[in-house]
């Protein structure tokens, strides 16, 4: 969420990040939890009332799934703003890494369903910009993009490419509290949402298998179809 990420060849240790393991992987395999996670980083500690109105769920509902992130790790009680009618929700990581090639063969139906997860958050916040892209200040409009690359590339520079970019990234400020309240005037939160999509070639329906003889029949693959190159 990248706030959630998974991705190789990146450097540990950091005090605010956590690398999921098997009960992590499956506490986060629901889309309430991520969206539960990404809600209390992005605005700070909050109540599950409060959450539930912002999810459009009932509180129970948003009660259920703190409590099962609690008891994961992924946040806790905020004990200097509760009190005995209300409890206070904050999370502890601000940022999950998903990267054990292991746990995702061994689990591979908590990770399907944590990557869905993430992806569709993804998706629901290039839709909420979208729909208050038209109230933003010109200058906020002219620096949205969308962008879609075809590349042809091996798994290695694939890796590569990762890396370049990540080390382009970390040259600007993230957004932190403490950042939030030294970062320059204008400075607002802006989120940079990275795919690496790997598309291997099919071959087109009715086509011969790569070294299969001319007259052999061949398996027909999905159809492949290309977007533009910008959007």
């Amino acid at each position: 969420m990248t706030d959630a990420q998974e991705r190789p060849d990146r450097p540990r240790g950091a005090d605010d990040s956590v690398y999921l393991d098997a009960k992590g992987l499956r506490a986060l395999a629901h889309p309430v939890r991520v969206r539960l996670v990404g809600l209390l980083r992005r605005y700070g500690p909050s109540t599950a009332t409060r959450l539930a109105e912002r999810l459009g769920v009932n509180s129970g509902t948003a009660s259920y799934h703190l409590r099962r992130l609690g008891a994961a790790g992924f946040v806790e009680e905020d004990t200097e703003r509760g009190n005995a009618r209300e409890r206070w929700w904050r999370s502890v990581h601000r940022t999950i890494w998903f990267d054990d090639r292991d746990l995702a063969e061994r689990e591979p139906e908590a990770a399907l369903a944590y990557q869905q997860s993430v992806a569709a958050l993804y998706t629901l916040r290039t839709r909420q910009t979208l729909d208050e892209l038209r109230t933003m200040p010109r200058a906020w409009r002219d620096s949205f993009d969308m962008s879609d690359w075809a590349l042809r590339l091996t798994p290695g520079e694939t890796a590569t490419l990762y890396r370049e970019l990540s080390d382009v990234i970390a040259r600007y400020r993230r957004d932190t509290p403490e950042a939030a309240a030294t970062a320059p005037e204008g400075a607002e939160r802006v989120g940079l949402i990275t795919y690496l999509l790997p598309e291997p070639d099919a071959p087109e329906p009715g086509a011969p298998e790569p070294d299969a003889p001319a007259t052999a029949p061949a398996e027909a693959g999905p159809e492949r179809t290309s977007g533009p190159e910008r959007i």
